[in-house]
């Protein structure tokens, strides 16, 4: 009776801990929100509102209809999951409410991620479309493959590829790759902003109208992040058998230290390595180097000791500088850097991983510190080449499921005429064109202030 009474109380610790990182994990959406709304014009900030709301809503029921089942169906199948349509079967003894929920908020998040990419400039409808496809089955699909005992990229799977399988821990990959290889096909197939690059094809620049938005939501992300990464232990009191005083609340604890650490070291760093490149200490530049940082840990954080996180952190903020560096240069326009950040350092951060996993600790996030076992761990700490060739190999497929799916998706959608708005409409803001009036009550004299004002405009042209 003890026993059974100390497993149910030990249940409800795990179940309140998951939850509680769940809700975290949702406030992320508000820090996208806040970001978003200040890296975009005044004229468009009702608009990218919308789409994170949007994001969510759609996502929420592709997700329970499609998404959770695609993702974690428990089956046989290495590619996709096949159980759990609607919750059907839910709970189990594998799966409950709670980490349902948990999943969820991962899953709305990356739609939000390729929403920044083609901001200011998509038809309203075309975020509906895309969102709903994203969340339901294209992320779905690579959760799968990582993050399903069943998944043929998977750490925990009985057939590990390479001996080893992808250490992706909380989602460099499966979230931030997806979303930013997503983004980059929506922005590629609608092109730059209007007025983004000059006649002679020099960038324009093209500011977010608040500072203040972007800092705040920056900052939201960050608390977020503590139920991103650490949470994903899923389970808070598991001891380790080799010791009597260390269990998942020590990795839980470690890996919020080296999230914050590699978030920190990248925000630093941008913000020297901007200074000397534009001249000027730049807020928003730290911001998105500071997340950059966050991205990129986000594969490795429970798997690597404090000094390695700066390392990762270091190099992210670069990553982030020379892709941005490198956009400029192709004319790629990416209003929130979302593909350079999310995809760039995201693949860094996997990348970073199968460089810097300590075996000690890949023991403990996958075998629960299991004595005896021996685990593929990183390059230069003598781990071998396993690990590094499946976190190459998970970045490969990763660009290609999302380019195979979401490329082909958007291109249907610019032939429909669906995707991308007119240039009168992109000119006047869509605030005023496809949501009957601005965000904010005080507005440019210059310009029209309620939609009738904006029709009538229209008809005089």
């Amino acid at each position: 009776m003890e026993a059974s009474w100390e497993v149910s109380v030990t249940d409800s610790i795990n179940t309140i801990y998951l939850l509680f990182s769940a809700y975290l994990v949702f406030v992320m959406q508000l820090g996208f929100a806040m970001l978003c709304a200040g890296s975009v014009r005044a004229k468009n900030a009702m608009n990218i509102m919308l789409t994170n709301v949007v994001d969510a809503v759609v996502g929420s029921i592709s997700y329970y209809l499609f998404g959770f089942a695609f993702a974690f169906g428990t089956d046989s199948n290495p590619f996709i999951g096949t159980q759990f349509f609607a919750l059907k079967d839910i709970p189990n003894s594998s799966y409950d409410y709670s980490y349902f929920l948990y999943q969820w908020a991962f899953a709305i998040a990356v739609a939000g991620i390729t929403s920044g990419s083609i901001a200011e400039r998509t038809q309203f409808s075309a975020y509906l479309v895309f969102s709903f496809f994203l969340t339901g089955f294209v992320y779905p699909v690579v959760a799968h493959w990582v993050w399903s005992s069943s998944g043929w990229l998977s750490p925990s799977s009985n057939a590990l590829l390479f001996g080893s399988g992808a250490i992706d821990f909380a989602g460099s990959g499966v979230v931030h790759l997806v979303g930013g290889i997503a983004g980059l096909w929506g922005a590629l197939i609608e092109g730059p902003r209007v007025g983004r690059f000059d006649a002679f094809g020099k960038p324009v620049p093209m500011r977010g109208h608040n500072a203040t938005l972007v800092v705040l939501g920056t900052f939201l992300l960050w608390f977020g992040w503590f139920g991103f990464n650490p949470g994903s232990y899923a389970k808070i009191l598991v001891p380790y058998p080799d010791s009597t005083d260390q269990g998942n609340w020590t990795g839980v604890g470690r890996t919020a230290v080296t999230t914050a650490l590699a978030g920190s070291t990248a925000g630093i760093v941008t913000l020297f390595g901007r200074r000397l490149l534009v001249g000027h200490w730049d807020a928003l530049d730290v911001c998105n180097g500071l997340l950059g940082g966050f991205v990129a840990i986000t594969s490795g954080c429970a798997v690597v000791e404090p000094w390695a996180a700066i390392v990762c952190g270091f190099f992210a903020a670069w990553v982030l500088i020379g892709l941005n560096i490198l956009a400029l240069k192709l004319k790629f326009d990416d209003p929130l850097e979302a593909t350079q950040l999310h995809g760039g350092c995201g693949a860094w951060g996997l990348i970073f991983t199968g460089l810097f996993a300590k075996e000690e600790f890949v023991i403990q996030a996958y075998d629960s510190g299991e004595s005896g076992v021996t685990r593929p761990h990183g390059l230069f700490l003598g781990g071998g080449w396993g690990l590094l060739g499946c976190q190459v190999i998970e970045v490969l497929v990763i660009v290609g499921w999302v380019s195979l799916t979401m490329g082909p998706l958007f291109y249907a959608l610019h032939k429909l005429r669906i995707l991308r708005i007119s240039v009168d409409e992109e000119v006047a803001g869509l605030d005023i064109s496809s949501h009957g009036g601005y965000a904010y009550a005080a507005h440019q004299e210059e310009t029209p202030r309620f939609y009738a004002d904006y029709m009538r405009l229209q008809n005089r042209s």
